[in-house]
């Protein structure tokens, strides 16, 4: 009854000692809450700048900041096009501010044309902001998904239907 105890020896000790719980999810605490903070920074803005010429489509999750020319289409989260900048093809992003000039579709959840805008083409939009002085030519649509290509699978059918009517006739 009154035997050498295991607590005491060194090679048991981990086993019996080391079954309280505070010192080890503490650590373990404190190890997961830095990687999750890690990956919640967002990182900056990818800019190109104003002397810059880029050929090419361009295709992000994170943020673009336009200030030189573009000629390709731009798929990003928040695309911002500066005052200096041209962008030549289609733009779609979920926030899209322009203060520049853009020569094809703009597709986002929010588009917002500054008074220095200068948009040559369609904008399809869940909201729209349109300040005074910017210059538009163009239609407007709104979509609630407006990121997302038009729906056309009602339209597929009905243009398979329209040449097998002429095919039937001959």
């Amino acid at each position: 009854m009154f035997s050498k105890s295991k607590i005491n020896e060194p090679g048991h000790k981990a086993d019996d000692v080391s079954k309280p719980a505070m010192p080890e999810p503490s650590k373990a605490s404190a190890g997961d809450y830095k990687p999750a903070a890690a990956p919640k920074a967002k990182p900056p803005a990818s800019v190109l700048s104003a002397d810059l010429h880029v050929t090419g489509n361009l295709k992000t999750t994170g943020d673009i900041q336009v200030e030189g020319t573009v000629e390709g289409d731009i798929r990003a989260h928040l695309l911002t096009i500066g005052e200096s900048a041209t962008i030549k093809g289609e733009v779609v992003a979920d926030d899209v501010v322009v203060n520049g000039r853009i020569v094809g579709r703009v597709r986002g959840l929010k588009v917002r044309l500054t008074a220095t805008a200068r948009v040559e083409g369609d904008i399809i939009h869940k909201t729209i902001a349109i300040e005074s002085g910017a210059h538009f030519e163009g239609s407007v649509q709104r979509q609630d998904d407006p990121l997302n290509g038009g729906k056309r699978p009602v339209q597929q059918p009905g243009a398979q239907a329209a040449p097998a009517a002429p095919g039937n006739n001959d």
